[in-house]
């Protein structure tokens, strides 16, 4: 097939370019801004468009198929030579669905951990020889490509959103899929840009556990207040299996997790008799992650102990709790934490892990519409509290090409509650505020969805 992708650069986008054509398509597409890691992934690929841009006559009757990224706006003109030439029009999540028609469908989503999960059950699948595809929204170790598809596995595990599948198809990505097994982590509100109201946010869940086919497998975080009750009337639907988790036993020894899984509930006692294992994640929101994780590929047939022999070996997705610099007086961690309750999750993660015998330092990034957003940076209320040190950076030129106002200092120490935060907006300031933090038995915990404006972490001595 001829394949054209228009807005090739997102971060699902140029992967699933980057597969279709080591499938042997013919593949091209076009953007108006490609960045990083997406332009050196197509670059290698000889992918990469030859100049930015849109234009309408690269697309020609020839083309057996045009996939449109979220990127493109509805008065795209390479959208409306398509349209005018009535050829056939995928959004991403179509295309994955209709590659995807035969197979068992895995959608995990949520507004938290989803990457991880995923990442985790391909980690197990991949470990036990299982075959199957996959889409997953980080480089993950062990695979050299965020998507694979092909014709003879027999299921895919999918990362699955609430975003709108395109700005033609208003649909939610995991509506889509119609996934048979699906997993919810949580749903607590994010993308206010988006999801202006919190219920509106909440709704699009609510249409996925609603759409769940006969005989399908619904699975959920039981810790989650709101998503608990939401699934309280699903309870009578007798077509559907809800398997509800929480979060394991486990324990810490000499910075290193042991969790226990299997125990069996009666009279609300937890029976002796778990499998262990030590594990290479930490913090309590991974221990949560690895039960879903267990959840899903115990639907699918993989029995305890291999899951536990492989998840031991499982060291995260890139940019999820990763560990960057491991030394004994200077460990620094890189997180894509950015909404409030991952923020929360990723500081206490690392502070249980070390307490009181090192010194933590976060450092959180607003980067996202929601986060620069006045109304909702009180979400962010007590989400440092952990650290010994806190910085929170907003770099300027981020709100003037957001064309958003100004935030000042005063702002933020209300919204988060803590007037001891360091906050600072210009990245020779954000360099100062690290170092003078440091005191020589450090943990830097590093938190954004975007780069802390092409800080060099290596330079400031981290």
């Amino acid at each position: 097939m001829r394949i054209h992708f228009i807005a090739i650069g997102g971060s699902i986008m140029h992967s699933l370019a980057i597969a279709l054509k080591r499938a042997g398509h013919q593949v091209s597409g076009s953007d108006d801004a490609i960045h990083e890691p997406s332009r050196t992934r197509l670059e290698d690929n000889s992918l990469l468009p030859a100049e930015m841009g849109w234009f309408a006559e690269r697309i020609t009757p020839d083309i057996d198929a045009v996939i449109l990224g979220m990127h493109a706006f509805a008065d795209n003109p390479e959208l409306k030579a398509a349209q005018d030439l009535r050829l056939k029009m995928y959004s991403f999540p179509e295309f994955i669905y209709e590659h995807s028609r035969n197979k068992q469908r895995i959608v995990i989503a949520g507004s938290y951990g989803k990457t991880t999960i995923t990442s985790m059950v391909m980690h197990v699948l991949r470990g036990l020889g299982r075959e199957f595809d996959y889409l997953v929204g980080a480089q993950v170790p062990g695979f050299d490509n965020p998507v694979r598809l092909s014709e003879d596995a027999p299921i895919i595990i999918m990362e699955g959103d609430e975003y709108f599948a395109s700005k033609i198809d208003m649909r939610p990505k995991f509506l889509v899929y119609q996934p048979h097994i699906a997993l919810i982590s949580g749903i607590s509100w994010d993308h206010i840009n988006v999801f202006p109201t919190e219920v509106e946010y909440k709704r699009q869940f609510g249409m996925l556990i609603a759409e769940m086919p006969k005989a399908g497998y619904l699975i959920y975080n039981e810790g989650d207040k709101e998503l608990k009750e939401m699934m309280i009337p699903m309870k009578e639907v007798e077509s559907l299996y809800l398997h509800a988790y929480s979060v394991p036993t486990y324990r810490i020894k000499d910075e290193k997790y042991t969790i226990t899984l299997g125990n069996t509930t009666i009279g609300g006692l937890t029976s002796i008799g778990g499998e262990k294992m030590q594990v290479e994640v930490i913090g309590k929101h991974n221990m949560l992650n690895i039960a879903a994780a267990w959840k899903v590929c115990e639907q699918i047939g993989v029995e305890l102990k291999p899951f536990l022999t492989q998840i031991a070996t499982f060291k995260g997705a890139k940019s999820r709790l990763e560990t960057v610099v491991n030394e004994p007086k200077r460990i620094v961690f890189k997180d894509f934490a950015h909404a409030p309750i991952k923020v929360s999750a990723t500081v206490e993660a690392v502070a249980e892990m070390y307490g009181t015998k090192r010194n933590l330092i976060a450092c959180l990034e607003l980067h996202t519409f929601s986060s620069l957003n006045k109304q909702f940076m009180k979400q962010y209320n007590n989400s440092l509290k952990a650290a010994k040190h806190k910085i929170v950076f907003i770099n300027k030129h981020t709100l003037e090409a957001k064309r958003m106002p100004p935030i000042s200092k005063e702002e933020v120490l209300a919204a988060f509650g803590d007037k001891n935060i360091v906050y600072v907006s210009e990245p020779a300031d954000l360099a100062n505020a690290l170092k003078k933090a440091r005191i020589g038995n450090d943990v830097y915990l590093m938190m954004s969805s975007g780069d802390f404006a092409g800080l060099n972490l290596t330079e400031v001595g981290l």
